[in-house]
Order: structure tokens, then sequence, then C-alpha cells
């Protein structure tokens, strides 16, 4: 038999059966809560025995300790979401007693037997009714005027607070996610919160005009009752006089009053501890007394001035003194710094003699202050950084926000999927956030922590590029220039789109503007982006479908390949050679690592591996559009190259000015009639010409004769000569 059955059968019959009641109730919950509230509009209506009134009213103070003392015992105002229910229901309640109440004092108030009335009308007020209305105008005041109007107003201002972070909340978590701190799960969970946030301040904020209704209904009821009861009992001819009626109804309507404002107020002083809870995750009581006493200073201070009090000709010496030696005793002890819980658990106190701790703490003084002991600093989260990140200015936040239109991060995650697919790099998560340093419309990318690219652009308007066909040009706009390809633009208005491009402009809106350098960026730092981490995981996930191939590539003892491999692949993303067919990458490297001299060498074998993939990629309607190099030319690279290994020194500097001009305009000509520019060479100078190029014409395409699959046709466009004459036409 279990510890528990045995814990069980050991429990009295009676408490075995109240158990069982209360798990019945339990689950018939809902049906037990709809009895009660039709139970409490019922009693406005039936009359109620004195008995019954008693036990009720009872119930409604017990009520107000209940949820004062659950109030102050919760870590987080959402542990009581229920509480904005709570005080309709409470309200209903209480008017409900009092509406009973007034019909049994008004109909029998010369034989009236409800006890908890008399009680408080006779001994809590010593049977003087004008002390009784004092004392019960004084806690209407203080209820009304102070705890009612100024939970009223926190609820408020928390309302709208909550509301207006709500869109900084959402970015935040869609940043999270986004960045991979968070999954979907997480997300949605927090979202939630958010959004139970938001209900229940919302709540809070309609039942605390509740609490203030409750408070003026008790004091119309009230003075209701007094001249109510008055006119009846004199007209009722039961009473020797008016100074009788007026004792005994003024009575038992103060007892009454007095009855249901002490729960009112209880229930009050709840609504402004939950409404005022912070996002400390401590309960009331330990926060409370956490930061009273993290000022030790503060006492000591108190405790003199309490001194100083003391010494006053006139005043009280003794409670002052008193108070001076407690408040002192408590600033000393909080002083003293010493580990109260250690001592008690009877562990060794910290050293206070000065000497250091074995994590290299210790005490030490500096401008005669005490400095706090203390380990070192774990400084190890600060080196974290974000390979990719995106901060925006806060007026571009709505393009962030869902709740206000913003799709800004669906086409981040978009992007990350088109580049997986078109370079087969995974980019990592990108982090968005807003950035107050920056101005309002400005946005900055970010790689490792530096800046590769910003720009200023306008969330409600629309971005007029000139692609050089314009027939009618735009003056009213703001120029700017598009900063993915520097072409001239202009910021438009909604209602100029459609003209702009009837006249030949390309318009886009302002994410498509963020999303399409975002791409761009991306791609143009591919190579950078890839870390050894990132092949590690490529290869860690090809090997569960192609275990052969990267057991053969990467043997388990070969860290050093693995390096290899990235530079490979490194290699492959600064030409914009896509890496997705890791598979035959590997392959080749496997075959010719041991072949190839270097890197660059290794690289040109991968790339004729994937030469489908590569010609394929520039290929249209069957044929691929290359221009060469100048044959004489050619050889002096090739020469330069088997001689020094760079072809730097292979023209003088005359003909490399005139190569490189030639070579731009080419470029700017194939463009023009829509080619992509590609020069085909020897594999002997491939590397080290597109090398030498790529600052001067950077989306110049350079592939080797080796790279050309033999069913694919070349149609040689035009020939790159260092002395090309002015004019001359490119094939086509």
């Amino acid at each position: 038999m279990s510890q528990q059955e045995k814990s069980i059968q050991n429990i009295s019959p009676s408490l075995r059966f109240l158990g069982g009641i209360y798990s019945k109730i339990k689950a018939n919950a809902n049906m037990v809560f709809a009895i009660i509230v039709v139970g409490i509009v019922s009693m406005m209506i039936v009359p109620l025995p004195p008995f019954v009134l008693d036990i009720l009213m009872s119930v409604n103070i017990a009520i107000g300790f209940i949820l004062l003392l659950t109030a102050i015992y919760i870590e987080d105002a959402l542990e009581f979401s229920v509480f904005p229910s709570l005080l309709l229901i409470t309200t209903l309640f209480r008017l409900g007693l009092n509406i009973s109440s007034t019909r049994l004092i008004l109909l029998d108030a010369a034989h009236f037997d409800g006890e908890v009335i008399k009680a408080f009308g006779e001994v809590v007020v010593g049977g003087n009714y004008v002390v009784g209305i004092i004392i019960f105008v004084i806690l209407v005041i203080v209820q009304f005027m102070v705890i009612t109007k100024g939970a009223e107003r926190i609820t408020e201002v928390k309302a709208r607070f909550t509301l207006d972070a709500l869109p900084g909340k959402q970015m935040s978590i869609d940043s999270d996610l986004n960045a991979g701190l968070i999954d979907e799960t997480g997300a949605k969970a927090r979202r939630e919160t958010i959004q139970k946030e938001i209900e229940f301040y919302g709540a809070m904020d309609g039942a605390s005009k509740f609490v203030k209704g409750d408070s003026i209904a008790g004091i119309i009821i009230t003075v209701i009752n007094i001249i109510g009861g008055i006119l009846i009992g004199f007209f009722s001819g039961e009473f020797d006089g008016i100074a009788e009626i007026a004792e005994v109804y003024t009575s038992l309507t103060v007892g009454d009053g007095l009855v249901s404002i002490v729960p009112s107020l209880l229930i009050a002083t709840a609504t402004g501890i939950v409404a005022t809870k912070s996002t400390s995750k401590d309960k009331l009581g330990t926060e409370v007394l956490n930061q009273f006493t993290n000022s030790p200073k503060a006492l000591s201070i108190t405790s003199g001035v309490f001194l100083v009090f003391a010494l006053v000709p006139g005043l009280p010496k003794l409670p002052f003194i008193i108070m001076s030696v407690m408040i002192g005793t408590v600033a000393y002890i909080l002083e003293q710094d010493i580990d109260w819980e250690a001592e008690t658990a009877g562990e060794d106190p910290p050293s206070g003699d000065g000497s250091p701790t074995p994590e290299g703490g210790g005490d030490s003084k500096e401008g005669g202050e005490e400095a706090e002991s203390s380990g070192p600093e774990d400084v190890s989260t600060l080196l974290e950084m974000d390979t990719l990140e995106l901060e925006i200015g806060y007026g571009l936040i709505p393009m962030v926000d869902p709740n206000q239109g913003g799709d800004l991060l669906n086409r981040v995650k978009l992007i990350r999927r088109q580049i997986a697919l078109e370079l087969g790099l995974v980019v990592p998560a990108i982090r968005i956030r807003d950035n107050m340093q920056l101005s309002p419309n400005v946005y900055s990318i970010k790689l490792r922590g530096i800046e590769i690219g910003s720009s200023e652009i306008y969330h409600d308007r629309f971005l007029a590029m000139d692609p050089g066909m314009v027939v009618e040009r735009i003056n009213d706009g703001i120029p700017t220039t598009e900063p993915a390809f520097n072409l001239p633009a202009l910021w438009i208005e909604e209602n100029q789109r459609d003209d702009a491009e009837l006249n030949g402009y390309t318009v886009v809106d302002a994410p498509s503007v963020i999303a399409t350098h975002l791409t761009e960026l991306i791609k143009r730092h591919a190579d950078e982006i890839l870390g050894r981490q990132d092949v590690k995981e490529l290869i860690d996930k090809l090997k569960e479908k192609y275990e052969a191939v990267v057991t053969s590539c990467v043997p388990d003892s070969d860290n050093a390949r693995l390096g290899v491999i990235q530079k490979v692949l490194k290699n492959l993303l600064r030409e914009q050679v896509s890496i997705r067919n890791l598979p035959t990458i590997l392959e080749t490297i496997s075959d010719f690592s041991d072949m190839a001299k270097d890197i660059a060498a290794l690289t040109e074998y991968v790339r004729q591996g994937l030469a489908r993939q590569i010609t394929n990629e520039y290929v249209q309607d069957g044929m691929l559009k290359v221009f060469t190099i100048d044959p004489v030319i050619e050889q002096k690279f090739a020469d330069s190259v088997v001689q020094s290994s760079s072809i730097h020194q292979a023209l003088s500097p005359q003909e490399a000015t005139a190569l490189f001009d030639n070579l731009n305009k080419i470029v700017e000509d194939l463009l023009i009639q829509g080619i992509s520019p590609v020069l085909i060479c020897s594999p002997v100078i491939r590397t080290s010409f597109k090398m030498l190029v790529e600052r001067v014409s950077p989306q110049l395409v350079v592939i080797s004769y080796n790279e050309v699959m033999m069913d694919i046709q070349i149609d040689n466009v035009a020939v790159l000569d260092a002395n090309l004459a002015e004019g001359q036409n490119i094939e086509s």
C-alpha cells in the first residue's frame, strides 16, 4: 500500500465527507457559480431572515480579507486575472446585502435582530450614533477620495500604457523569433501573455468603475436609510420622540454602513495593490522589505532625527527614544552585511577582515566609502554578437509592426528562404531592433556589428526609380538614390504612383526597398557570413543522407579538412556560385584535395565539377553569350601567372587603363541589351583575372572553358583588347 493511500485512510470520516463535497463543487464549478449569482440577484427581491443576513454579511467581510491577502501574495498581476470579474460579483453582492438590510431596518427597526449590524452600531462605535456617523464619513472619504480614486487612475494609466507598448512588444517577439532565440511555441506563449495583459488591464480599467460606483451607492443608501427611517418611525407612532427615532434608525443605518464599507474598503485596497503590482516576480511583502531596507543610511539618519526629537523640550521622550533605538538597531544590523541565513544554517559567514576571497573578491576602501564586496563580473555575454542586424529609426516601426500593417518581418523570412534556394547559404537569424540614435527614417544593416549599408526611406511614400526609359519626369518628390543598385530615384506620394508608372518609372514601396537592399548585401557578403560553425552544421545535416560522401571527404579525425571546405565554399560564394549542391562539392574536394596545390586550384576543380550549374545560370535560349580576351593579352596573362602567380605585371599601366575602360564599355553595352556580362577565358588565368577586375567591374562573371558543358553553344559577342578602338560595336 502506498504512502498516499495510507494517508487517505487515516483521514477522519468527517474530513473525507467534506473533501468529497469540495471535489463535487470543483467538478461543477460553473453551475455552482451560476447558482450563486442567481442567489445574489434573488436576495434583492426576496426578504432574508436576520440570521441568514448575519451569515452573508460575515461572508462579505471574509471575501474582502481574502481578496486583499491574495493581492498581497501574488507575484504577477496575471495570476489573479479573474479579479475584474470578482469585483463585479462582489459589488453586486454588497448591493444585494444593502437592499436586504435596508428592508429589515425600515420594516422592523424596533425589533431588529441582525446581530452583526447591531454589533457594529453599538460595540464598534460605542453606542453613540454621532460618533458612528463621523467614523462612517471618514471611512467614506478615505475610500472614495483616496483609495478608489487613486486605484481608478492607476488602472486607467496602466491600461493605456499596456496598449501603447503593444507594438514594441510584438516587434520584440517577432525579432527574437526571427533571430532564433525562441521557437514558434515560445513566441505563441509570449503573444498570449501580452494579449492577457491587455485584456486584464482593460478589464481592470472598467472594473475600477464598479468600486467607485459602489462607494457612491453606499453614501446614497445610508442617507436614504436615515431619512426614510426617521420618517417611518415618526409616522408609525412606536417611538416616544424624534430623538429616540433618530438614535434607533441612525445607529442601525450607520452599523449597516460600516458593515458594508469595511469589505468595500478592503476590496478597493486590493484593487490598488493589483493595479500597482510591478514587474518584479517577488511577492509584495518580500519586495517591500527588500527595497525598504536597501538603504541603511536612511534608517540611521531617521534614528538620529528621532533622538533629536526626544531631546526637544516639551516633546514626549519615551516614544521617540524607543523608536530611535529600534530603527538604529535595524540600521546597524543591515550595515554589517552579514548573511543571517548562512549563520542560521551553521555556515561560515564571509570574512570581514579585508582578505580576498577565492574568487578574487574582498573589501576595499576608496575615498572613505566602503566598496561593496562582490565576485568578478561575468562580461562574456557582452562579447556575443549577432551576425546580421537591421536597425531602424522609430519612424519606421510601423513597417515592422503587424498590427499597423507592417510586413517587413515576413519579407525577411522570405529573404532567408530565397538565399537558401539561390546560394545554398543558411543565413543566420537577422535581428531587427529599433535604434533611437538613428534618424527617424533611417535604417542600418550591420554585419557582425559593422555597418555595411544604410539609407533613408519614408514608409508612407513610394520609391520611383528611373531605369533610363522615363518619358516624362516627375518634379514633385524627394530626390534620393536607390540603395541597392544606386539608381536615381524619387520618393513620391501614393496618389502619384499611377502617373509615375505610366511615365516609365519603376515604383516600389518602402519595405521592398529595405528587402531588396538587404538581399543584395547578403549576396554581396555571403562569403563573410559563412562561418566554420555554419559549415559544420551543413555537413552534419548532409551526413544524414550522404554518409559515404561526408565520411570520405571529412574523416572524423581530420578537423583541418573542415577549414579547407570552408575556404572553398567562401571562394564560391564570393563569385555568387551556389553551394546548394554540397554533395558534388564534397566529392570533388575529396577527389582533388591531394592533387591541388592550394585552395584556389582546388576551388577551380570544384567549379569544373559544378560546370552545368554555373553555365546553366547564364544560358539564354540554349545559347551562352560571352565575350573573350584578345589571345595576345590572354597569353601575356598566362605567362605572368606561370612565372609569378600574378597577372598584375603582365600589362603596362597604359595598357591596363585601356583594358579597364574597354571592359566597362563592353559590360555597359551588354547590360543595356539585357545580356548578363560573362567573360570566358582559360582556366589558368580565370582566378587571377577575376581578382584583377573585381574592383573595376564587380558584376562581371568570369568563367573558364572547362566550366562549359559540351552541349552548350557559345556565342562570342565581343573581344576585350587593351587597344579597343573607340566606337567599335559589339556583336549581337
